[in-house]
């Protein structure tokens, strides 16, 4: 069965070309903490930037909400853990979601099919 093009890594979250300084270091902080609770107000903080200001902004240059971005990150990674044969559940909490249910709809949502359709796929064509 090939592979589904939802599953490469085209939807993974990319540095925009164009963005601030400020914006670069909250990219470079969710890089570094995805698998950590971040609290919006905590990225405000980064740039200096009511919550509201920085939600805008971060929209506009980066192209999703903070939000988003930081789950697409962590799918990102639970993509690569379940390649390696990670089981689901510790792929779930090693990427940043509180349990496999968690992981499941993001993944879902994003790549269009579960976490365990997805790594079924891999054991089979190995």
């Amino acid at each position: 069965m090939p592979p589904f093009t939802a599953w490469d890594d085209t939807n993974a979250p990319t540095r925009p070309a164009h963005c601030s300084p400020a914006i670069r270091s909250v990219l470079d902080f969710i890089e570094r903490n995805f698998a950590d609770p971040i609290p919006l107000t905590e990225l405000a903080a980064l740039c200096g930037l009511s919550l509201h200001r920085f939600v805008t902004v971060f929209r506009s240059q980066v192209g999703v909400p903070p939000h988003q971005y930081v789950c697409r990150t962590r799918v990102r990674h639970a993509r690569t853990l379940l390649r390696q044969g990670v089981p689901l559940a510790a792929a779930a909490l090693d990427a940043g979601f509180c349990d496999q249910s968690h992981l499941s709809r993001h993944f879902k949502r994003q790549c269009g099919v579960t976490p365990g359709h997805f790594a079924g796929t891999l054991d089979a064509a190995a």
